[in-house]
């Protein structure tokens, strides 16, 4: 019974991780797309894509397109939350901000989520929760100091902010992605519901000018298929499987992955502040991610 206990621990363990570094990557592979192509545009076939394969894929494994009221709430609020303002907004944004510092904006969002539990929901919270807040907040305030300081442009800067809290609201929203069964489905069905509400402005706002490379069509392919769709699988398969308080712990490591791949891929510079910053929002993350978990009875 230990053996079978640690083994699905383990394997917690090892879908956190894979989660956190595909999460992570994002952002280096969406600077590298956006730097040669429309972000609305890009986005919204990005999301044609992953959408139609998921629920290929999902059917190829018997799972229907019958699903329950709160995965249809999920799909919709997910759908329009998570992929056509978080990372839509967060898309456009990268034209103009570094891919460390939005992977470090989005990062917050455990931060944005307690602190709208407490201000909105009247949510307690413990001294280790209050205190790990403040401490992510002071990190944050120390990485857009430096950043503001240093020119850095914050039309990118406000979008990756205004994507952060859509991402939250989300968070918070939508509760049931995981139950019921058919998540493959669901996962599919959101991406589709993402493409429909980004394509307007797309086409409105953009013109399709593309300049092709190889980088280019790579990072599209892995965008699609590594954060865009495996990623997000994970981290509902995580969701239903500890649930989403232990499962957000590991956004905690968000921060460090996010700077870390984009500096060794795309040669972003870090200062000391920015890695002090980091460091502080990573402690104050998981402070607030622990404080939040429910003791058990031994």
């Amino acid at each position: 019974m230990e053996f079978k206990t640690l083994r699905i621990d383990m394997r917690s363990i090892l879908m956190g991780l894979a989660f956190v570094l595909m999460w992570s990557s994002a952002f280096t592979s969406a600077r590298i797309i956006v730097a040669d192509a429309p972000p609305i545009t890009t986005l919204a076939l990005r999301f044609v894509f992953s959408g139609l394969l998921g629920i290929a894929l999902a059917a190829s494994l018997g799972q229907k397109i019958s699903l329950t009221r709160g995965q249809w709430i999920s799909v919709v609020v997910f759908g329009v939350s998570q992929n056509a303002l978080y990372l839509g907004l967060n898309f456009v944004a990268m034209q103009w901000i570094e891919a460390g510092l939005a992977s470090i904006i989005a990062s917050s969002m455990p931060l944005i989520v307690a602190f709208l539990g407490w201000a909105v929901f009247r949510d307690r919270l413990s001294r280790m929760a209050l205190g790990g807040l403040m401490l992510g907040f002071a990190g944050v305030a120390v990485i857009m100091g430096t950043r503001i300081s240093g020119g850095v442009d914050l039309t990118g800067l406000v979008l990756g902010i205004v994507a952060a809290v859509a991402l939250a609201v989300a968070t918070l929203t939508v509760r049931t992605a995981a139950a019921g069964g058919n998540l493959l489905m669901v996962v599919g069905l959101q991406m589709l519901v993402g493409a429909a509400v980004l394509a307007p402005f797309g086409l409105v706002l953009e013109s399709f000018e593309v300049n092709w490379s190889w980088t280019l069509v790579i990072a599209f392919l892995y965008t699609t298929l590594v954060p865009g769709l495996g990623a997000t699988w994970v981290w509902f398969a995580l969701v239903g499987r500890i649930g989403p308080v232990r499962a957000s712990t590991f956004h905690f490591l968000n921060p460090f992955f996010g700077v870390t791949i984009a500096a060794l891929l795309l040669g972003e510079k870090l200062s000391a502040l920015d890695v002090i910053g980091v460091a502080v929002i990573t402690v104050g993350i998981l402070a607030v991610q622990l404080a939040r978990q429910k003791p058990t009875a031994g």
